[in-house]
C-alpha cells in the first residue's frame, strides 16, 4: 500500500482538478473570460514535463557513472513520458492562444522557444532508434539527454523573458498570479500543478516497469542460452 499512496493521491488531486475547474467560479475578464480554466491544465502539464525531464536528466548521469542499462531505461521512458506532456502542453496552450490572441499559433517567443525544445528531444527519440547496440545506443542517448535538458532551461526560462512576449510571465507581459488569480481559481490550481505532476510520474513508472521486465527477460533468456 506505501508505494500505491502517490498514485492514488495524484488521481484523486487531478479528479479534483478536472471538477473543481469546472465548478469553481473565474474571475470575469475582457478577452480571456472562461477560458482561463485552461490555466488549471496547460501549466501544470508543462511543470509535469520539466520534472520529469528533470528524472530522465538525473538518471541520464547516473547511467554515465554506472553503465546500468536499467538507468537507461529510467532516463529513456522518463523523458517519453515528458515528450508525450510537452505536447499536451504545446496543444491546450494553442488551444488557449485560439481564443485569447486570435490565433493558434502566432510566433510568439515563447511558443517557438518552446517549439524548439520539443524538436531538440523529438530528435533524442530518433537518435535511440538510429542505434542499434544496446550499450553504444545508451551512452550516447545519455550524453544527447543531459545536452538537452541544459538547452532547455534557457529556451524556457531565460530567452524569453529577454524579448517582447504575448505569453504571461515573459517579455514584461505580467504573469496571472499578478492580477487574476483570485482565491478560488487557487484551491484548485495549486493542488492541480502536485496532481499532474504525480500523474506523471505514474505514467512514467508504469513504462519503466514494464521495459524492466521485458529487460530482465532478455537476459535471463541470454544467460541460460549461454549456460548451455
Amino acid at each position: 500500500m506505501r508505494s500505491w499512496w502517490w498514485k492514488i493521491l495524484g488521481g484523486l488531486l487531478v479528479g479534483y482538478t478536472v471538477v473543481g475547474g469546472i465548478l469553481m467560479p473565474v474571475p470575469r475578464l475582457n478577452i480571456t473570460n472562461e477560458t482561463i480554466r485552461n490555466l488549471y491544465y496547460h501549466v501544470p502539464m508543462w511543470f509535469t514535463m520539466i520534472v520529469l525531464f528533470a528524472g530522465a536528466f538525473g538518471y541520464s548521469i547516473k547511467y554515465l557513472r554506472t553503465g546500468d542499462l536499467k538507468d537507461d531505461i529510467y532516463a529513456v521512458q522518463l523523458t517519453n513520458t515528458g515528450i508525450f506532456f510537452s505536447i499536451l502542453g504545446m496543444l491546450t496552450g494553442m488551444e488557449w492562444a485560439q481564443y485569447t490572441w486570435g490565433q493558434a499559433w502566432s510566433n510568439d517567443p515563447k511558443q517557438l522557444c518552446t517549439a524548439l525544445c520539443m524538436l531538440i528531444y523529438f530528435a533524442y527519440s530518433i537518435l535511440r532508434n538510429g542505434i542499434k547496440d544496446d550499450d553504444k545506443r545508451a551512452k550516447i542517448s545519455a550524453v544527447y539527454n543531459v545536452f538537452a535538458f541544459a538547452m532547455m532551461i534557457p529556451l524556457l526560462f531565460i530567452m524569453p523573458r529577454m524579448v517582447d512576449s504575448l505569453h504571461p510571465g515573459n517579455g514584461g507581459n505580467p504573469a496571472f498570479a499578478k492580477y487574476d488569480l483570485d482565491s478560488d481559481m487557487r484551491k484548485v490550481f495549486y493542488l492541480a500543478v502536485p496532481g499532474w505532476i504525480l500523474l506523471g510520474c505514474w505514467v512514467a513508472s508504469l513504462k519503466i516497469r514494464t521495459n524492466l521486465l521485458t529487460f530482465t527477460k532478455e537476459n535471463e533468456e541470454l544467460f541460460d542460452f549461454e549456460k548451455r
